[in-house]
C-alpha cells in the first residue's frame, strides 16, 4: 500500500511544481514585454514604429503644407512675372507712337525775343522744372511765348485707300499723318510743335478742335516713316482691365503709368458731350491727350483730365473712349468740325422720382422733358413724358448714351425709335437733324 501512496504523492508534487514554474515563466515574459531598452528615450521608441500614428500623420502635414506654400509662392510670382512681361509688351508697342505737344501764343500777343532773359529762366517757378526736352521758351521767328503743354497719340484716321488730305504742289513726297490730343492743349495756339521720341520736332500743318467733347487733331507732313498706334476698341472694356497711361508729365516725355479702369460713364462739368472712363493710372499735366493702352498696347482711351484738389495726380483720373474720340478726330479731319446729328428734345434720366412718376423701373429709359416745337421730334409724333426705350436698335438707360447713339449717326438719315407711353410700347421712326438746327427737317412724318 505504501509504494502507491508515494508514488501518488510524488506525482502531485511534480504536478505542482510544473504548475509553479509554468506561472513564473508567464509572469517573467510578462515583465519583459514592457521593459524598453536602457537609455533610450520614450519618445524616440514612439516614433521609430507604427505604434506612433498620430505624430506621423502630423509630420506628413506640416510637409504637405510647406510643399503648397512653396507651390503657391511659385504660382504668384509666375503670376507676377507674366503681368510685368505683359506691361512690357503693352509699353513698347504704344511708347513709339506717343509725342509731346507744345503751343506757343496761346490768349497772348506776340513778343520780343530779347524780352525772354538768362535771369527770366533761373526764376522760373520750381514745379515748371524742366525735367526732359524741351523747345525754347518762344518761337525764334515769330517770338510767340511757350504757353500749353501736352501729349498726344499719331493714329490712322482715315480708311485704306482714301486720301487723309488733298495733295500739295509743295509736299514731294511728305505723307500726311494724324495726331490725336486735347483740344485745351491747343486752343488758341499760334503754333503748335510736336516732338517725337527721339527729339526731333515738326511744326503741325494745320489744327482743328472740339471743346464740347476736348478732342483735337494736329496734321503733320512728314518725309520720312513714323509710328502710328494701333486703335482698339473701347466698348468691351470694363470696371477692372488694367491700362497704362503714356504721356509727358512735367515735360517727361514717354512715362508709362499702369493703373485699372475704376469707373465707365463718367460726366464732368469741362466736357458737354460724351461719356468718360475714371482710371487710377497717375495722370498729371502734360499727361493731357496721351493714350491710354491696353496690354496688348491698343489705344482704347485719351487722356483728358484730373480730379484733384492740390494740382497733381490723386488717384481720379479720367479718359475719353477712344471709339468715340475716332469718329470725333475723323470729322475734324474731314470737315474742320463736328457734324452731330439731333431730334429736338430735352432729356432727362429716369431717376426713382421721375420712374414712379411715370410708373416705370427706375432708368429703364430716358425721359422725354420736353419737345422743341417743329423740331425733328415733334414731326416724329414724339410727346414730353413719353420714355425713349431704344434708338437705332440699341437699348439706351442714361441721357448722355441717348445723345451719343443720336450724334454720331448721319445727319439726314432715318432711325428706328421705341418709346412707352401711358403703359404701351410705341414703334416710330424719326429724321435726324443737325444739332445747330433741330428743325431743319421735312415736315412731312415719315411712313410708319
Amino acid at each position: 500500500m505504501l509504494p502507491l501512496h508515494q508514488t501518488t504523492a510524488y506525482r502531485a508534487f511534480s504536478a505542482l511544481t510544473c504548475t509553479l514554474v509554468i506561472t513564473l515563466m508567464c509572469a517573467l515574459a510578462a515583465a519583459q514585454e514592457i521593459v524598453t531598452l536602457p537609455g533610450t528615450p520614450a519618445e524616440s521608441v514612439e516614433t521609430l514604429g507604427p505604434s506612433s500614428p498620430t505624430n506621423a500623420r502630423e509630420t506628413k502635414a506640416d510637409s504637405d503644407a510647406a510643399d503648397q506654400d512653396t507651390e503657391q509662392e511659385d504660382i504668384f510670382k509666375s503670376d507676377a512675372r507674366a503681368l510685368s512681361e505683359a506691361f512690357r509688351h503693352a509699353a513698347r508697342e504704344a511708347t513709339p507712337a506717343v509725342v509731346t505737344v507744345y503751343s506757343y501764343g496761346q490768349n497772348s500777343q506776340q513778343s520780343n525775343p530779347q524780352d525772354n532773359t538768362p535771369d527770366d529762366d533761373e526764376t522760373a517757378p520750381p514745379d515748371d522744372e524742366t525735367f526732359g526736352p524741351a523747345p525754347p521758351p518762344q518761337t525764334e521767328d515769330e517770338g510767340y511765348q511757350l504757353t500749353g503743354l501736352g501729349s498726344g497719340v499719331i493714329v490712322d484716321l482715315m480708311p485704306t485707300g482714301e486720301p487723309s488730305t488733298p495733295a500739295t504742289a509743295d509736299s514731294g513726297t511728305a505723307k500726311t499723318y494724324w495726331v490725336i490730343t486735347n483740344n485745351h492743349v491747343i486752343t488758341g495756339a499760334k503754333r503748335v510743335v510736336v516732338q517725337f521720341p527721339d527729339e526731333s520736332e515738326l511744326v503741325a500743318e494745320n489744327v482743328y478742335g472740339d471743346p464740347d467733347s476736348d478732342v483735337a487733331v494736329l496734321r503733320l507732313s512728314s518725309e520720312r516713316d513714323l509710328a502710328i498706334a494701333t486703335m482698339g476698341d473701347s466698348d468691351p472694356i470694363e470696371i477692372g482691365d488694367w491700362v497704362l497711361a503714356i504721356g509727358s508729365p512735367f515735360k517727361l516725355e514717354a512715362t508709362v503709368c499702369a493703373g485699372i479702369i475704376s469707373a465707365k460713364h463718367r460726366s464732368i462739368s469741362k466736357i458737354r458731350r460724351g461719356r468718360l472712363f475714371q482710371t487710377d493710372a497717375a495722370i498729371n499735366p502734360g499727361n493731357s491727350g496721351g493714350p491710354l493702352v491696353n496690354l496688348d498696347g491698343e489705344v482704347i482711351a485719351i487722356s483728358t483730365a484730373i480730379a484733384t484738389r492740390n494740382g497733381g495726380y490723386q488717384g481720379i483720373g479720367f479718359a475719353i473712349p477712344i471709339n468715340q474720340a475716332h469718329w470725333i478726330a475723323r470729322e475734324l479731319a474731314e470737315f474742320q468740325r463736328v457734324r452731330r446729328a439731333a431730334i429736338g428734345v430735352t432729356l432727362a434720366d429716369l431717376n426713382p422720382k421721375l420712374a414712379k412718376k411715370v410708373g416705370m423701373p427706375t432708368y429703364l429709359g430716358v425721359l422725354v422733358a420736353q419737345v422743341i416745337k417743329n423740331s425733328a421730334a415733334e414731326v416724329a409724333g414724339l410727346q414730353s413724358m413719353d420714355v425713349i426705350l431704344e434708338f437705332a436698335g440699341q437699348r439706351v438707360q442714361r441721357s448722355r448714351a441717348l445723345q451719343q447713339a443720336v450724334e454720331q449717326q448721319p445727319v439726314g438719315s432715318t432711325q428706328d425709335i421705341k418709346i412707352w407711353r401711358h403703359g404701351k410700347e410705341l414703334s416710330k421712326q424719326i429724321v435726324l437733324a443737325p444739332s445747330d438746327d433741330p428743325t431743319a427737317v421735312d415736315t412731312e412724318p415719315p411712313t410708319e
